[in-house]
């Protein structure tokens, strides 16, 4: 699709102050859901943390019937990359890899992130995974920040970003086709955000975008399948998948990651302008 055709929305900077609300009760239910996870645990207790965590805040799970999905959280575990659907059956064990991603509306408004975690004792090399995915992210928030302030970047800038960051940290496949997007009154708008692609290309980046960055990354061959229940995203080869992902929004002058409790002041230091709001 051509730049000129995508329907970007603008937010103010009133309505980034409303998905950051939204991106809070997304950071809570995570934090809590990754607290939970433990060998024995299922995917379906899982699902009901973050659930009682998003409605405790006044808010609604974004997932829970989009097209259909019958849960609050996509819950895949090892070669399951993306959308699988949690259950009471399947139980998480020592060694696994699971990928929680999740999603909330507060007055319209959407936040979506997404943490791969260990089960217990893991490969020391599906660690290293989950930290190249993560600081493939933050490559590719740092480089939409700096696009921004500079007047001079471009979508693709963000792709380019994630995957020179992927191939520096290791040999891993990059899921082809599927990425990031815009976030707003919708949990899913235009653009779609690659994880690879060359710089300089789509879009400009501009004040008062608001995009999800969530980076893919293999074990094995980036190639996949869908299964059966038309959700589930898995390796084709088998191998391990690493899912992670921030909601952030472009400020004049940096970035604010809505769905970081600090607002991504750790890893991007002065990029991050916004200031939260005093409380009354």
């Amino acid at each position: 699709m051509r730049a000129q055709d995508l329907d970007i929305q603008i937010k103010t900077p009133e309505q980034i102050a409303l998905m950051r609300a939204a991106g809070l009760v997304v950071a809570d239910a995570l934090a809590r859901t990754r607290a939970a996870v433990a060998p024995g645990v299922s995917t379906g207790d899982l699902d009901a943390v973050a659930e009682e965590t998003i409605r405790a805040a006044g808010a609604v799970p974004s997932f829970q019937g989009y097209h259909g999905f019958p849960a609050s959280i996509c819950a895949s575990v090892n070669d399951q990359i993306v959308h699988a659907i949690p259950s009471r059956d399947q139980v998480l064990r020592e060694g696994d890899l699971i990928s929680i991603d999740c999603g909330a509306v507060l007055e319209g408004w959407h936040g979506d992130a997404a943490v791969t975690v260990p089960v217990g004792e893991v490969d020391p090399k599906l660690r290293r995974m989950t930290e190249v995915a993560e600081d493939a992210m933050w490559a590719g928030i740092a480089a939409a920040a700096r696009g921004c302030a500079s007047g001079r970047g471009r979508l693709t800038d963000i792709s380019a970003a994630v995957e020179k960051a992927v191939r520096k940290g290791g040999r891993y496949g990059i899921v082809q086709g599927y990425g990031g997007h815009g976030i707003g009154t919708e949990m899913h708008q235009d653009p779609h955000v690659l994880n690879y692609g060359r710089p300089g290309r789509g879009p400009a980046l501009v004040p008062g975008m608001a995009l999800a960055i969530e980076p893919m990354i293999t074990f094995g061959s980036p190639k996949t399948a869908e299964l059966d229940d038309g959700w589930t995203v898995v390796t084709r080869d088998g191998s391990m998948a690493v899912h992670v992902e921030h909601t952030m929004a472009l400020l004049p002058d940096g970035v604010w990651v809505l769905t970081a409790v600090d607002g991504g002041r750790a890893r991007l230091g002065d990029l991050v302008t916004a200031r939260e709001p005093a409380p009354h």
